[in-house]
């Protein structure tokens, strides 16, 4: 089986004016007083900036998005993840932003690469969104990002 995920992570707050921007963008509660805002076919074509710059090391980010998780930042933390994997190998690229400056990334991990000792690029985001890991494996895992296999399934949670 399969995981695929390409989203926006924050506060419910933070992510209210981005999420607004389409009508069928739906905001996830993950846990620890953060949110998702999954990256849907028509979120990705309504957010585009045509000619604007894409985000290094995603595969799944509309061009222009920098600008417009910078401008989102301003009322906390943001962060923009993907991962992928397929039988415990995969991807994973995260970065995150506040303040309308980036904080931390790109970090990617390539396939077949371990996680570093400080976690993963995802775990690592999540912690500077404020997730802490707790009983929990790592802060992925503690948020409950591993509550649905795909992007498309967070829509109907949300």
């Amino acid at each position: 089986m399969g995981y695929c995920l390409e989203a926006v992570i924050a506060s419910e707050l933070v992510l209210r004016d981005l999420a607004g921007i389409v009508a069928e963008a739906r905001i996830v509660p993950l846990g620890q007083h953060l949110s998702l805002l999954p990256m849907t076919a028509a979120f990705f074509d309504a957010i585009t900036v045509p000619g604007a710059p894409e985000l290094d090391g995603f595969w799944k980010a509309p061009l222009g998005f920098g600008s417009a998780l910078a401008a989102c930042s301003a009322k906390g933390p943001v962060a923009y993840v993907e991962a992928e994997f397929f039988g415990g190998d995969g991807t994973q690229v995260a970065q995150v932003w506040n303040a309308g400056k980036v904080v931390l990334g790109p970090l990617g991990l390539a396939e077949g690469e371990p996680f570093p000792a400080i976690g993963s690029p995802v775990s690592q985001a999540l912690r500077q969104l404020g997730a802490a890991r707790h009983e929990y494996f790592d802060e992925f895992e503690a948020v409950g990002l591993g509550r649905h296999r795909d992007t498309d399934d967070w829509l109907a949670a949300g």
